[in-house]
């Protein structure tokens, strides 16, 4: 029925997320997602990649000095064309268990404000890891249609995806982006507002898994109703004295943290908001904003979006996957969305 090509497609959709690489297979769905990050070990001036992935992730900032494991993306952008390449080989290995398989089609999301050097290294990456062809796709578009968003309808949807490294806030109308910005604004920020926070006011050091932590266990973008909310015990290192040390941390301390990122996202929405025409605002009035991607978990960011903006704000269903499926939909209905995948061929 659907021909040999169809039963061994090998094509698929990467979500090269600066936190997390997840893999479309068409006609499969979404079959790997793990961390963006390599753990490797310099010999003679050589890099030799020892992890990938989870196993990678849990020797982040416990490494010994022979190795290093690091994130090769930055910013929904290649920081490490060399590690990025080992990285995306060993995911396509780890798809397709078989050692030989038909060189792929490849088809990977991009941020919409990445430059064109920026876009040219990932499509670099990506055949040079085996891909017979590398398409890109603007973020936004792959998440609003992840989001099952109808973006090929002629009225405004505007899309906010929080991912690890940017924010991309787009207004889309007719398959197409009508204004879009890129915030080099995401989830890695709000770590870091959490290590801030906890050294200036604690003189508490943590590391970036512990503040991960904290942002998922009782991370919020609003203060509680109720005093200090939901509390939980972290372990870090004393500045004062240098000894590891104890201590509470609240969702107000939380809030408080992240307070300044939070506002960051919510003045991207509204700058979209001011320069969108008037007809798509009416639209976007109607039908609201989606969120997606993993920053769109924090808790009550969409209460404190509602607020700001004084529009609907809904949290997309699979927001973590959502780029990716949108990537891999791009991938299955290539002859509709053909305009909206860039091969630069």
């Amino acid at each position: 029925m659907f021909g040999l090509s169809g039963l061994f497609s090998s094509d698929m959709a990467i979500d090269l997320g600066t936190a997390n690489t997840l893999v479309y297979v068409k006609g499969k769905g979404v079959i790997l997602n793990e961390p963006s990050v390599v753990a490797y070990q310099v010999k003679d001036g050589q890099k030799k990649a020892l992890a990938f992935g989870e196993d990678a992730k849990l020797m982040l900032g416990r490494t010994p000095g022979s190795i290093q494991a690091i994130r090769p993306m930055r910013d929904g952008v290649i920081a490490d064309f060399d590690v990025a390449e080992e990285m995306i080989k060993h995911f396509i290995r780890k798809v397709h268990k078989r050692t030989t398989f038909s060189k792929p089609k490849i088809i990977v999301c991009v941020p919409h404000g990445a430059t064109p050097v920026e876009k040219r290294a990932i499509r670099q990456s990506v055949l040079s890891a085996g891909a017979r062809r590398a398409g890109l796709i603007a973020e936004p578009i792959a998440a609003a249609i992840g989001a099952g968003m109808p973006i090929t309808d002629p009225t405004g949807s505007m899309v906010v995806d929080i991912g690890g490294g940017t924010t991309e806030v787009a207004v889309l109308s007719l398959a197409d982006i009508v204004y879009a910005q890129s915030v080099r604004m995401g989830g890695d920020r709000m770590d870091d507002a959490i290590i801030n926070y906890l050294r200036r006011q604690h003189n508490l050091l943590v590391g970036e898994a512990t503040a991960e932590r904290i942002k998922k266990t009782i991370g919020t973008a609003r203060m509680p109703d109720k005093g200090r909310g939901a509390v939980m015990t972290i372990r870090g290192r004393d500045l004062l004295n240098g000894v590891p040390k104890e201590t509470e941390i609240s969702q107000a301390q939380v809030a408080e943290a992240l307070a300044e990122t939070v506002q960051q996202i919510c003045e991207g929405v509204m700058t979209a908001l001011e320069v969108t025409p008037p007809d798509l605002a009416a639209d976007i009035v109607d039908r609201g904003v989606m969120l997606t991607g993993g920053g769109a978990l924090l808790g009550d960011l969409d209460l404190e979006l509602r607020e700001k903006t004084g529009l609907a704000v809904s949290v997309a269903d699979e927001s973590l996957d959502c780029v990716a499926i949108g990537t891999g939909k791009a991938l299955e209905y290539e002859a509709q969305l053909m305009h909206v995948i860039d091969y630069d061929s």
